[in-house]
C-alpha cells in the first residue's frame, strides 16, 4: 500500500472514531476481527462455493488445454522432416495453424473473464452472507464493530490486534448455522 493510501485510511479511521465517540460517551468501544478469507474457506458453503469455482476453471482448463495439444501437433507436422509437403499444402497447413492460434487466444482470454466473472460474483455473494454471520457475532457478543484484518492479496487495515479479539471461529459457527 503506497504511504498516500496509508495516510487517507488512517485520516478516515481517525474521523470515524472521533465521529462515533460522543454517541458512546461512556460507553465501552469492542472491536473484533475476523479473517474473511478463512470463513470461507472453513464454512460449508463456503468450501462448497470454492470447489465449485475450482471445478469450473478446471473444466475450463481441460479445454485449453486439448487446444494447445492441437496447436502443438500441428507445429511438429509442419517442423518434422519425413513429411514432404507442397508449397501449397504448407502454406494450408500454416495458414491452419496460425487460425487456431488465434482462436486459442480468444478462448483463453474469454475463459479467463468467465473464470473471474465467476469468483466475482461468488466473492459478492459469500461477502454479504459472511458480514450477516459477522453482525450476529458482532450483536450478541457485544461488539462495536467487526474489522476484516485482510491477508497478503488485499489491504490490510488491521496492522495489529490481540488475538483475543479474533472472532473468526465464532463467524464461522455462525455462517453455518445461517446457511445450512
Amino acid at each position: 500500500m503506497t504511504g498516500t493510501a496509508r495516510v487517507i485510511l488512517v485520516g478516515i479511521a481517525l474521523s470515524l472514531v472521533q465521529w462515533v465517540e460522543p454517541l458512546f460517551a461512556g460507553d465501552v468501544l469492542r472491536v473484533g476481527v475476523m479473517d474473511q478469507q478463512m470463513v470461507m474457506e472453513r464454512t460449508k458453503g463456503g468450501k462448497l462455493a470454492l470447489e465449485d469455482v475450482k471445478g469450473y476453471s478446471m473444466t475450463r482448463q481441460k479445454i485449453i488445454n486439448s487446444d494447445e495439444q492441437d496447436i502443438k501437433d500441428l507445429q511438429q507436422s509442419l517442423q518434422d522432416p519425413n513429411v514432404k509437403l507442397t508449397d501449397q499444402a504448407r502454406q494450408e497447413k500454416e495458414e491452419q495453424l496460425r487460425s487456431k492460434m488465434e482462436a486459442y487466444q480468444r478462448r483463453l482470454q474469454e475463459f479467463n473473464r468467465e473464470v473471474q466473472q465467476k469468483q466475482r460474483e461468488m466473492v459478492a455473494e459469500y461477502a454479504q452472507k459472511i458480514a450477516a454471520a459477522a453482525k450476529v457475532v458482532a450483536q450478541k457478543e457485544g461488539y462495536t464493530a467487526i474489522f476484516d484484518k485482510g491477508n497478503e492479496a488485499v489491504i490490510h487495515i488491521v496492522l495489529y490486534y490481540q488475538p483475543a479479539l479474533d472472532v473468526t471461529d465464532a463467524v464461522v459457527k455462525e455462517f453455518d448455522r445461517q446457511n445450512p
